[in-house]
């Protein structure tokens, strides 16, 4: 079983930046970040491999970094110049042969 603790949410103006954070239990190769905001369906953020390599959902290129630290087995998203738009619950996983995990979610809030 794979544990997935999220933390850095919180309430932001626009324009602003969080860091959000991810503390797996174990090393796994490739993690991943989603969002879900209210009525919407659960969507990728931004991904990345052991190996450093990353994907972003088109609508945070540029604004948005996924990173890792393979010694602390934690995933980190930089997301910066934050929209209204970006206000979602957001969620760590992460997969291990065929199973999923998921993190319990982080509220990310933009609001003036």
């Amino acid at each position: 079983q794979v544990q997935l603790v999220e933390s850095g949410g919180g309430l932001v103006q626009p324009g602003g930046s969080l860091r959000l954070s991810c503390a797996a239990s174990e090393n796994i190769v490739r993690m991943r970040w989603y969002r879900q905001a209210p009525g919407k369906q659960r969507e990728l953020v931004a991904g990345i491999s052991s190996g450093g390599n990353t994907n972003y959902a088109d609508s945070v290129k540029g604004r948005f970094t996924i990173s890792r630290d393979n010694a602390k087995n934690t995933v980190y998203l930089q997301m910066n110049s934050l929209k209204v738009e970006d206000t979602a619950v957001y969620y760590c996983y992460a997969i291990r042969g065929l199973t999923p995990y998921w993190g319990q979610g982080t509220q990310v809030t933009v609001s003036s």
